[in-house]
This record gives structure tokens, sequence and C-alpha cells, in this order.
């Protein structure tokens, strides 16, 4: 008799795969509707969901290729990337990276960071909130020791650097968008900064200075670090000017002092 995993594995083969020999192991019992036909109701409605899923998440990416388009693509990325989060919302984070290795996408090279933008935006809007920097406790750090402090952004920020334009791609394709829709794939690089605020999901285009000096500190860098790379970026970097903007609004909510270190000879 086969095992639970065995008969999950093989449901999974037979709906999402269709596979015709899983079916015939399932051995289904389906009346006068045949076993392959009963199962394509249950991969109909398992891909429909999915469908909608990721329609929901992604609507700017699935209104620039079309419903029939993102269709076979949401199909094909289902069946390559499973789900493994009990929370639906969570499910789709690889769909960006699935499409810059889509071929039918092949044309499309900007449709991979347009859905990295989507997916920062999403995940903005669902990630845990966060207390305001405690501006007493950095004030009594040091003024020497500041430059070993790490820094915490935000569960809600979410950083994208793309050369395409990628905010004014998603700005043009929101429902209630009036205006020139024209996008000139050539007006530049963008690096986004994806917050969220009191009235909701803020998208600010940064200078390459100041994204690199948060993505540093997104990925744990020293405080040091992190304005050296800035400065490299663009040599007018000011340091404690973006602190002081990113501690207002609440990109940069906690920091973190360095070990102690023991003096050689204290017991």
């Amino acid at each position: 008799m086969p095992s639970l995993r065995e008969i999950q594995r093989g449901f999974s083969a037979a709906t999402l795969f269709g596979d015709s020999a899983a079916v015939a192991g399932m051995a289904i019992v389906a009346g006068n509707l045949d076993p392959q036909a009963r199962i394509a109701i249950y991969r109909d409605n398992i891909l429909g969901n999915y469908r909608k899923v990721l329609a929901a998440t992604y609507p700017v990416v699935r209104r620039l290729v079309g419903g029939p388009f993102f269709d076979a693509a949401t199909d094909q990325f289902v069946r390559g990337h499973p789900s493994r989060h009990g929370d639906v919302n969570r499910y789709g984070g690889d769909y960006a990276v699935f499409l810059a290795s889509y071929p039918p996408a092949r044309e499309l090279n900007y449709l991979a960071d347009v859905a990295r933008l989507e997916w920062a935006i999403d995940q903005a809007n669902i990630a845990a909130d966060a207390a305001p920097l405690d501006l007493a406790a950095l004030a009594a750090v040091a003024p020497e020791a500041l430059v070993e402090l790490r820094f915490n952004l935000h569960p809600a920020a979410r950083l994208i650097a793309s050369p395409f334009p990628i905010l004014r791609i998603w700005q043009v394709n929101q429902p209630d968008y009036e205006g020139d829709a024209g996008v000139d794939l050539g007006e530049g690089a963008d690096t986004l900064l994806v917050t969220r605020g009191d009235q909701g999901i803020v998208i600010d285009r940064l200078g390459k200075s100041e994204h690199a000096f948060l993505s540093m500190l997104a990925a744990n860098a020293t405080l040091g670090a992190a304005a050296s790379r800035a400065s490299d970026a663009e040599t007018a970097f000011d340091l404690a000017d973006a602190l002081r903007r990113h501690v207002a609004n609440q990109t940069v909510v906690a920091f973190r002092a360095p070990p102690a270190r023991t003096r050689r000879g204290n017991r």
C-alpha cells in the first residue's frame, strides 16, 4: 500500500504535470467520468488558483504581456516552483528570476525588473511593523564608535536597481493613470526604495550613493563601510544628511553596537 507521501507525490504529478502513469497508479474510481478527465478538473482548479494569486501580485506584468501569455507563463512557473509556504501571500518570489530566463519573454528584457518591483510592493504591504529608531540611545554612542555601528532597515523597506525606467513603466500601467502612457526604455536607469508609510506604499527614486548606502546597511555592513561605498558611487555623498533623512522617514529603525572588547590583562 503506498504511503501518504507517495500518494501526495503521485497526485501532484497527475494534476500539475498530467502524468498518465501517476493517474493510473492512483487507481481512481471515476464513475462515468474518465480518470484523466476527473484529474483535469483538479488541474484546472489548482492552476486557476495560482493564476489568480500571481495576477494579484503582478498586475502590471499581466497587463504588459496580456492574459493568455501570463497564464501560460504562470502555469510553467508553478510546475517548476512548487509552493513551500502555507501562506499563499508568500508565494511567487521567484517569478522575476523565472521571467528573466523564460524564452517567450526574451525580447521583453525589462519585464523581470518590473516583476521585482511588484514583488517588493507586495511584500512591503504585508511586512511587519517596527518602532522608530531610539534617538536617545544613538546620541549616547561615542562619536568615535559610530562608524562601527550596524543599522537595521524597516522590514517593509526594499531596494531595487534596474537599467530600465521601471517606475515609469509601473506608473503608466496603474488603473487610475491619466496622461501620456509612452515609455522610453532608453531614458535611464532606476534605483528605487520601496517603503510603507502611513498612507500606504511609497516608492522613491534614490541617487546612486544613497542606494549604495542603504544596500550596504541592508547587507549588515558597518556605518563606516556603507558610507565608504556610497562615496565611491558619488563623491558628494553626505552621510549625516542621508542618515538623518532615513531615520526621520523610518527607513532606518534600529542599530547594533559591536561587542565590547575585553582589554588584555583584565580578569
